[in-house]
């Protein structure tokens, strides 16, 4: 399976305080049948104030940790990228970290604010979609804004520019509770979920393993449909970020 949702890196936000911690975890997404993994620190200014440049240099020392451990994960590094102005102002400047493709524009996971989805964000994502860039709306399941009520629907303008979602698996499996699972369903059964993907930030609490999700998501969709947003649409995102491997 292929996570594009991850905070692994260690001492860059609020996943994985040391290597050790990102090692230990690691090696969990691995015993979950995870192969391969595009770490997405917080690009959150005043934050976690990341950037392309120091992303990079982080996975890269992370990977060879990996390699010494005799860890088989094959990691790379985008961002989940908070909603901001200045998105735009990184994005003109070439200095936004991209998951990879999908329809031949270039993937951001982007991040609204826990309790809402703010005023004028669809014209944000407006803009990125007609400059190249494709808006994967992170875990909007667990958007409070969202829950209850017909309130699912203002997730709708979205959609219809053409945004895609990735849902929590541990959601699915309903470890946010009840309303983030009814929600996380809502959007599977209508068919506009593109990828699950962990959110991993801990071994207590949040942790590198989409099995469960996956188990109920089949239970829901049948497997192959459900295999979909563990294995081929990841990989069809994030192919990029590993030329020289394969899916498994």
């Amino acid at each position: 399976m292929i996570d594009l949702h991850s905070h692994l890196l260690p001492g860059i936000d609020d996943g994985a305080a040391d290597m050790n911690q990102a090692l230990e975890l690691a090696a969990h997404a691995v015993a979950c049948g995870t192969t391969h993994m595009v770490c997405t620190p917080h690009l959150h200014p005043g934050r976690y104030n990341n950037s392309k440049t120091s992303i990079s240099a982080v996975v890269e020392r992370f990977a060879v940790a990996l390699s010494k451990a005799g860890i088989p994960l094959q990691v790379s590094a985008a961002a989940e990228a908070r909603f901001d102005s200045d998105l735009i102002n990184l994005a003109l400047r070439g200095e936004l970290p991209f998951l990879g493709e999908w329809n031949g524009r270039n993937v951001l996971l982007l991040e609204f604010p826990h309790q809402e989805i703010p005023a004028q964000a669809d014209k944000l994502t407006a803009w990125m979609l007609k400059n190249n860039i494709q808006p994967l709306i992170a875990h909007p399941e667990r958007n409070k804004s969202l829950m209850g009520g017909n309130n699912y629907k203002r997730i709708e303008p979205f959609l219809a520019q053409g945004c895609l979602l990735q849902v929590t698996a541990g959601s699915v499996a309903g470890d946010f509770g009840a309303a983030a699972q009814e929600l996380a369903e809502r959007f599977l059964l209508a068919g506009q979920v593109t990828i699950l993907a962990s959110d991993a930030h801990n071994m207590k609490h949040r942790p590198p393993n989409l099995l469960p999700g996956l188990a109920h998501a089949t239970e829901l969709l049948g497997e192959s449909a459900a295999r979909l947003l563990v294995d081929d649409n990841p990989w069809r995102i994030a192919r990029s970020h590993f030329a020289n491997a394969s899916a498994a």
